[in-house]
């Protein structure tokens, strides 16, 4: 009628005006959003909400749109008004019509939004009333996972801190352990949004302490760890309690060395109500989602330090208290893209924060909590980024460091904790790599930086050495065969002529541990290295048992194979090849059969040509010619262990016999009686020691009975033939005048008497050898007589030990120190003039270096191309590459190899003009001097043949043409 009446006949609007059709409130649309709105709130506070009339109203909000923002203004002002009236059961009615438009009114949420973000406000901001915080937090909740797209996510951040608060509320109430979960929960949305939309809330730290603060530990977890058996490796308590005190030694748990169970992954839709109210539930969802966050290194990086801070700042750290081992233990099994070794680098990483870097013992418990992530991560895939490796070795040295500079016993104390800390994580990385060269670049890059100052080179050939003994372990394990890395190997030699004595008895360490795995412990060995104290006697003998244990089964192993090439000739035994092979098993089984890298031949000659200079060095100490004897002792077996070359092996021989004629070159103005009765020493047990390899046994009878070993008070053979330190000797006094006067005596008596039977000597060795080798026995006995002289390529190659006088040493040295590794400047100068005659004086017995620098030194146009090529190629080499380098990459190392060369350059000119003075003046004498000098060596026989003059004059000769020169020819026009 109304409709009539507005339409058809507008008349009627005035006359009728008693027609209740007509009336103004009638011709109006009813507006039913408000009925419905009276509707879903019940007629008394405590009746239940109508879930019918809440779903009748928002689709009523679907199909009218423009209804919904009147419809959420007036939710929100009752909200409001339930709110002054404490009225719970209305809020929650509220709260669950702003949900349900959530669900059903997504596309229309911005009409919407605004009032549900300004209700969440007033509820979390209500600290009066739990339950309306817990709404507030369930609502917000919701929303976070409504979002199609980024547009409210400065509004959602804004939110961060009151959820954050509100997680950290304490109270064992229902209420309030229902207010955290609800919290928590929240926060868990808000980390899916972050990793859902790329985006990083600023306070995210905070996020993080909220979740840690309700992150229980796994109470199952902790009783297994008390029943369980101490699972230790082999830094265990008697090492780690050797010369240290046992007190060090408890601090370190067994705990951490058991790989934690993986736990269950929780799934928020699969909840228990139980669950859902349990605030550790959610705290380990937000856990996982941090994880799912965590993609690269980046975002790993913006979750894992606020989790570092709050583990440094609650001492958890420890693992028998604290939460570090659980959390990253649980985040290392969740993460699904193979990221679990970033977790490890960034644990590692975090040494060098400024709340950990000055405390030693929060190391040593961080280092820990890494050892036992690497044990875990290692059981289930294998180490492919190790660059923390070198970080690990950084703090080994800085805490060596640290050791000699400490004066109290609690600050050794940490700082030994540190190191065992520190050694067995590396042991659990080394065991976790498959492929170790990375390992061995690094060392070489660490050796080739070594510099001159004792205590940072001591400290760093510790360091090292300690990795090295990790490596060879890990080795062991994998039983794969390895080739002595090239690079290393170089490296390893020129450290082993480091000025300092301690660097060069660290080099020989290092070279064991690599080369046979067992053939030393380095506890006692670093200690001493770091030590400061060079007269400290080392226990290469006690601790060599096992390795010469598994050196015997080596040398049972050859004898029979001898015997069985005896055998074919003679006749083939069955039954003892049966019991020879049995026997062979039995050692495998009781793993006495050692690990050995191999040597190319290339490599065993150079490493005879450093023993040789190493053996003749002015300084040595007892310590320096048992750590040459080991290793000597090391490169024959694994010389023996494959097929060479005679004219290698009559090297063997040769090397012994030449140092056995400096002995007796009384002379020799550079090495002391003292020292030449320690080279004889080392002499005798190389020959005898090689002879017992070739199975040779008339020679050490005849040694036997002419050479006293008992006569030396500083070093001693053991049955083994292995010369070792006396541990009861003070080698404090070695060199003093008594003792010199005591060796030149021996010399003299041996002397003769030496000389008396050397023919037999050598023809024991010429019969043994002719039947062993395809030699003649004219041709073996004139290799044999021939003096040791160092291979060419060592002297001469473009690695060689000898490119750098002393002072260039000590200058590159200086340049070379990195930010960590200040050094005074007269302590340099100083520890390095004590072992600066001992690096110049080696030309007397190697004819092939030049004198020292200060007497004659002209560098020959041949040398000066040779550099030149050189640098040339390395230029080539680096240029050609696969992938294109960025520019200033590029510029950077053409600049670094054109300021090398200019250095170069700039050196020799200014040493040129330096001599050409002198040179008319000096040369003639020099000329003399040498002559005279050859003259009287070649008179006295002990170096006949050792020295071939060359005229000087011969080295200022042009190199002949090159199909170099041709093509810079053809190039250049």
């Amino acid at each position: 009628m109304g409709i009539i009446s507005r339409k058809i006949f507008p008349a009627c609007e005035s006359m009728c005006v008693c027609c209740p059709a007509l009336r103004s409130r009638s011709r109006q649309p009813v507006k039913r959003y408000k009925k419905l709105l009276s509707e879903i709130f019940p007629k008394s506070p405590g009746a239940p909400p109508n879930e019918r009339k809440i779903t009748k109203l928002c689709e009523y909000a679907a199909r009218n749109p423009f209804r919904i923002p009147k419809i959420a203004k007036y939710l929100e002002e009752r909200c409001y008004k339930e709110l002054r009236y404490k009225h719970v059961k209305f809020i929650n009615i509220v709260t669950e019509a702003y949900n349900k438009l959530l669900c059903m009114c997504k596309e229309q949420m911005a009409y919407f939004a605004v009032n549900l973000l300004n209700v969440v406000s007033e509820l979390l901001d209500n600290s009066k009333q739990e339950a309306a915080q817990i709404l507030g937090c369930q609502t917000l909740t919701k929303f976070i996972y409504s979002q199609a797209d980024g547009t409210y996510t400065h509004n959602i951040e804004k939110f961060v801190h009151k959820v954050c608060k509100l997680a950290h509320e304490d109270g064992e109430e229902h209420l309030r352990s229902c207010l955290r979960a609800s919290s928590l929960q929240c926060l868990s949305a808000m980390v899916w949004f972050m990793a859902k939309y790329s985006y990083i809330f600023s306070a995210l730290d905070e996020i993080v302490h909220a979740t840690l603060d309700n992150y229980e530990l796994d109470t199952h977890a902790e009783d297994d760890d008390e029943r369980g058996e101490p699972h230790r490796n082999w830094v265990d308590e008697v090492v780690r309690c050797e010369g240290r005190g046992a007190t060090v030694a408890c601090d370190a748990s067994p705990s951490n060395m058991i790989i934690r169970p993986q736990p269950e992954k929780k799934d928020p839709s699969l909840l228990t109500r139980e669950e859902i109210e349990t605030p550790k539930v959610w705290a380990q969802i937000c856990i996982q989602r941090m994880v799912e966050l965590a993609k690269e290194s980046t975002t790993l990086r913006l979750v894992v330090d606020p989790m570092f801070v709050y583990f440094d700042s609650r001492q958890h750290w420890v693992s028998q208290q604290g939460l570090a081992m659980v959390v990253l233990s649980d985040m290392s099994y969740w993460e699904a893209s193979g990221n679990q070794q970033l977790v490890l680098a960034a644990v590692v990483r975090h040494l060098d924060h400024k709340n950990v870097a000055h405390d030693p013992q929060l190391k040593s418990y961080i280092i820990q909590v890494a050892a036992a992530l690497a044990r875990q991560i290692r059981s289930r895939r294998m180490l492919a980024e190790i660059g923390f490796v070198s970080d690990l070795c950084r703090h080994l040295r800085k805490s060596f460091q640290a050791t000699l500079e400490s004066v109290g016993e609690q600050d050794t104390n940490l700082n030994i904790l540190l190191q065992n800390s520190i050694e067995g994580c590396l042991l659990e990385i080394a065991k976790g790599i498959d492929d170790v060269r990375s390992l061995f670049n690094m060392m070489a890059i660490s050796l080739e930086k070594l510099p001159s100052s004792g205590s940072v080179a001591r400290a760093t050939v510790g360091s090292l050495m300690v990795l090295a003994h990790m490596i060879s372990l890990a080795l062991v394990t994998s039983h794969s065969q390895q080739v002595f890395p090239e690079a290393l190997h170089v490296q390893l030699m020129k450290a082993m002529l480091h000025p300092n004595l301690e660097v060069r008895v660290g080099a020989h360490q290092i070279f064991s541990a690599l080369l046979i795995p067992s053939s030393s412990r380095p506890r006692h060995e670093v200690a001493s290295l770091c030590s400061g104290n060079v007269y400290e006697p080392r226990r290469w003998r006690s601790n060599n048992a096992s390795a010469f244990a598994s050196i015997s089964v080596l040398l049972e192993k050859l004898r029979r194979e001898k015997d069985g090439i005896k055998r074919e000739k003679n006749g083939f035994n069955i039954h003892d090849d049966l019991k020879g092979k049995a026997n062979m098993e039995d050692g495998r089984n009781q793993g006495h059969e050692p690990y050995i890298m191999k040597l190319t031949e290339d490599q065993i000659m150079q490493l005879l040509s450093a023993f040789w200079i190493q053996a003749t060095l002015p300084d040595n100490l007892p310590s320096n010619v048992e750590a040459i004897s080991h290793s000597f002792v090391l490169t024959l077996i694994s010389l023996r262990l494959k097929n060479v070359n005679d004219n290698l092996v009559v090297r063997f021989f040769q090397l012994p016999l030449s140092l056995k004629n400096i002995c007796f070159d009384f002379s020799n103005g550079m090495l002391t009686p003292v020292l030449q009765r320690s080279i004889l020493m080392l002499s005798m047990s190389m020959l005898m020691f090689a002879a017992k390899i070739y199975q040779i046994p008339n020679l050490n009878e005849l040694i036997k009975s002419i050479v006293p070993f008992d006569a030396d008070p500083y070093l001693g053979m053991s049955e083994d033939i292995q010369v070792f330190v006396r541990p009861e000797a003070d080698v404090r006094g070695y060199g003093s005048v008594t003792e010199s006067q005591h060796a030149s005596s021996l010399l003299f008596e041996l002397r003769d008497k030496i000389y008396k039977y050397e023919s037999a000597m050598m023809d024991v060795l010429v019969q043994n050898f002719s039947a062993i080798t395809e030699l003649g026995m004219d041709d073996l006995r004139n290799q044999l007589l021939e003096p040791f002289t160092p291979d060419d390529a060592f002297t001469f190659g473009p690695q060689s030990i000898f490119d750098l006088d002393h002072h260039q040493m000590i200058t590159h040295s200086k340049e070379s120190l990195s930010f960590d590794e200040e050094v005074q400047t007269s302590s340099l100068l100083g520890e390095d003039a004590r072992s600066e005659a001992s690096v110049l004086h080696h030309s007397r017995f190697n004819p092939k270096v030049s004198a020292s620098p200060a007497i004659f030194h002209v560098i020959s146009i041949g040398q000066l191309m040779e550099s030149a090529l050189e640098v040339a190629g390395q230029v080539v080499a680096t240029s050609v590459s696969t992938s294109p380098l960025p520019y200033d990459t590029m510029a950077s190392q053409c600049e670094a190899f054109g300021t090398g060369t200019r250095k170069k350059l700039s050196n020799w000119l200014a040493h040129e003009n330096h001599q050409n003075g002198a040179a008319d003046k000096l040369l003639p004498t020099v000329m003399a001097e040498r002559r005279t000098m050859l003259s009287k060596i070649s008179s006295e026989g002990v170096f006949s043949g050792a020295v071939s003059w060359v005229d000087p004059c011969l080295a200022m000769r042009l190199p002949p043409a090159s199909p170099f020169d041709n093509f810079l020819k053809v190039a250049r026009y």
